[in-house]
């Protein structure tokens, strides 16, 4: 039986004051309301959902401001991913607008990128992609990824799925605001049926697309 209690309303509380105050003083003050009321639940909802979606890994909360003009230190949500990061993957974030789940892939190579269009294009898989896409937006669930303003090149504008082969990377996201279920064991219910609806997304990402290559890291 799991321990997740949902997350206090003091973890709310928490980012909103980060947002008005981002700076270590802050931070420092508020760490234990951090490692108690915002992080220990968040490490406790991955422990129970692993078995089914895959090992976690929690985000850290320190940002990395060195290419960023924004030098705000702290992140202003937890997150968390779970499954394979480098072909598909269950997300879950909390901030002070309530909870996000989210999967698919964020971040992709360049032959992952040929390979989804590739896919894309091809009529069956195609076909089954924008399906999945589509009962996914119906139910609530948003695209996400970095889009091309045209079509790629070497596929035509008037492409029957023009718009999915614009993404340059493929998932979505279901922003949930606060409720009282957020406070309570209800909480990893939904976030388990959010992942649960989406991995056909996740599934088709694994045949389809698979892992990334190989950087080269030569002189």
């Amino acid at each position: 039986m799991s321990d997740f209690a949902g997350w206090p309303q003091a973890a709310l509380t928490f980012f909103e004051g980060l947002e008005a105050d981002n700076s270590k003083s802050y931070w420092t003050s508020h760490k234990d309301v951090y490692d108690v009321a915002v992080r220990a639940p968040m490490e406790t909802l991955v422990a129970e959902l692993g078995g089914e979606f895959g090992p976690a890994t929690l985000f850290r909360p320190h940002r990395d401001v060195r290419f960023s003009a924004d030098k705000s230190p702290y992140k202003t949500q937890v997150a968390a991913v779970l499954g394979d990061t480098g072909s598909g993957a269950f997300y879950v974030q909390l901030s002070a607008d309530g909870l996000m789940t989210g999967a698919g892939l964020h971040v992709m190579t360049p032959g992952q990128v040929a390979r989804l269009r590739g896919a894309i294009d091809d009529d069956r898989s195609g076909t089954a992609l924008g399906a999945i896409v589509s009962s996914l937006v119906g139910s609530g669930f948003e695209v996400g990824g970095d889009a091309l303003k045209t079509a790629p090149r070497g596929y035509p504008r008037d492409h029957p799925r023009i718009e999915l082969l614009r993404y340059r990377s493929c998932f979505v996201l279901r922003p949930h605001p606060p409720a009282t279920w957020l406070h309570a064991a209800r909480a990893a219910d939904v976030v388990r049926a959010d992942w649960r609806s989406a991995r056909p997304l996740v599934d088709w990402l694994h045949a389809h697309v698979g892992p990334g290559e190989a950087v080269s890291r030569g002189r």
